[in-house]
């Protein structure tokens, strides 16, 4: 009986259809795909096949790539783009970087390298680094800048030395009038006293009689050279040197005080001549004023001691031209007068 069973077991196993043994296929032991499975696949290569023969798929590419660089190319992805550089990103980022010690070490450690050394040797051995220094100092602005700093010196010493003359003004004006028994000065002023115009005066001197020095040395080298001869009369070459000297310094003061009411002197020292409030006097009162002080100085400077007793500082060469002398302030726009004081001291 047992071997009865067995062998109907065993003609039961050999009925099992082939694959079904270990639920592999008959093909290598695959296991079997599902009809959807197999319809999906065939379908794919099919529209595969058919993408490839109509070109379709070349198509596709080409319009998203043409699509991509639309999008790049476009006024929004700039836009977007420049919202980004300009925003606070970037700037927190760089910001970021360079505070980094990383950062600051390799900086440092390139400009101590041998290569930026060569590099700064290359450049300042060239011919073009000796051309910018030249086309930098040919500069009109360079040479502009450099005369205003000259001048603004020049201007700032005349500044101090008129501190220094307006405190003698008023000091000088004060013991003479106590020596003629007059009264202290009760008014405030803001007028040029006598060491003021003393001072101008005097530096207008020196320039006349530096500019008359070097044309007679220039006209004498010109003589010597020509073989000329003997001078003659020395007394004559004198008094044609005197004359000559009058009449410089006369048109010296004379085109000064008409045009600008100021020689260069009274300018070192910031003050100016004024007629009914205005510095440009005119050649009428320039030349009375002119004929006032020649004719003061002929006697024996007492057309001058105005400027130091009288309460309104005006010599004999003012009265006749109706002029005034003040102070003023260069630093403001149209230079005007400096506020009235009773005492040239500055205040601390």
């Amino acid at each position: 009986m047992e071997e009865q069973g067995q062998a109907g077991k065993k003609a039961e196993g050999d009925k099992q259809p082939p694959g079904d043994q270990n639920g592999s296929g008959p093909n290598g032991g695959q296991p079997a795909r599902s009809i959807a499975e197999r319809l999906f696949s065939t379908g794919t290569r099919g529209a595969q096949r058919f993408a490839d023969l109509s070109g379709l798929d070349q198509a596709i590419e080409s319009a998203v790539e043409e699509a991509i660089v639309r999008a790049i190319e476009s006024e929004a992805t700039e836009k977007a783009i420049a919202r980004v550089i300009n925003g606070p990103v970037i700037e927190q980022a760089v910001s970021e970087a360079m505070a980094s010690d990383s950062v600051e070490k390799a900086i440092l450690e390139a400009l101590d390298s041998k290569m930026t050394e060569r590099i700064w040797d290359h450049l300042l051995d060239g011919p073009l680094t000796q051309q910018l220094i030249e086309r930098i100092a040919e500069a009109p602005e360079v040479r502009a800048a450099i005369a205003a700093q000259g001048i603004g010196l020049i201007g700032d010493i005349g500044q101090q030395v008129s501190v220094v003359t307006k405190a003698l003004d008023f000091i000088g004006e004060k013991v003479s009038r106590r020596l003629l028994f007059r009264s202290e000065r009760a008014v405030p002023t803001n007028r040029a006293g006598l060491f003021t115009r003393a001072l101008g005066i005097g530096i207008d001197a020196i320039i006349v009689n530096l500019s008359l020095i070097t044309f007679a040395a220039v006209f004498g080298a010109i003589a010597s050279g020509l073989d000329l001869g003997d001078p003659g009369n020395q007394s004559g070459l004198i008094a044609v040197g005197g004359l000559l000297w009058f009449i410089v310094s006369t048109m010296y003061l004379f085109i000064f005080w008409s045009l600008s009411g100021q020689t260069p002197g009274m300018r070192f020292l910031d003050i100016r001549i004024e007629a009914d409030g205005d510095p440009h006097i005119g050649p009428r009162r320039a030349g009375r004023r002119v004929l006032g002080f020649w004719f003061s100085a002929a006697i024996l400077g007492l057309g001058f001691i105005g400027t130091l007793i009288r309460l309104d500082r005006r010599g004999l060469h003012d009265k006749f031209g109706g002029t005034a002398v003040y102070f003023i302030d260069p630093a403001k726009p149209d230079q005007p007068r400096e506020e009235p004081v009773l005492d040239g001291v500055p205040a601390d």
